[in-house]
């Protein structure tokens, strides 16, 4: 059974690899977790998919609608598995207080960061090169809106109350 600790060794330890790159990242956590065994692959999926729902909040969705120069729910799914890609310290820290992404992130490029979709998949690749099959449902509850009041993105003045940090620093 893979814990938490494992899991984020195996995010963090394949991010550095990859340079940071979202791309090359989702490239080096297949090639990980496919060598693990199928059991482990679905454990990291679950550890992957509580932390994506966990992160389905409309402060997040703000803070990424700055940093990103406007989010749809699309964009946002994505800004979620590149959230959970950047590792527990900047994760659990956009939980706590999600402006505080102006400075848990050093560098952060609004065409290459922000978008991980690949990384989402990593889990269902390496499952499905391992097993031959598709990855079986996970059975976590399914969060059909995000948690949370929700927020205006269009109010300028609202958005930059709520987000001095980001504002200040993307906009």
């Amino acid at each position: 059974m893979m814990d938490e600790t494992q899991f984020w060794e195996i995010v963090d330890s394949t991010r550095e690899a990859a340079g940071g790159d979202p791309e090359d990242h989702a490239d080096l956590l297949v090639e990980r977790l496919a060598q693990l065994d199928p059991e482990a692959v679905i454990d990291f999926a679950r550890h992957f998919e509580t932390r994506f729902i966990r992160a389905f909040r409309w402060d997040l969705w703000g803070a990424a609608d700055i940093m990103l120069g406007g989010a749809d729910e699309e964009s946002f799914d994505y800004f979620r598995c590149w959230l959970i890609g950047q590792g527990r310290h900047v994760f659990e820290g956009a939980l706590h207080s999600p402006d505080d992404l102006a400075f848990l992130l050093t560098d952060f490029d609004a065409d290459t960061d922000g978008d991980a979709e690949d990384v989402g998949y990593a889990a269902d690749e390496a499952y499905e090169q391992l097993t031959g099959v598709r990855l079986p449902e996970l059975g976590l509850p399914v969060q059909d809106r995000p948690e949370g009041e929700p927020l205006d993105f269009d109010d300028e003045s609202a958005m930059a109350a709520r987000f001095p940090q980001l504002w200040s620093r993307f906009t």
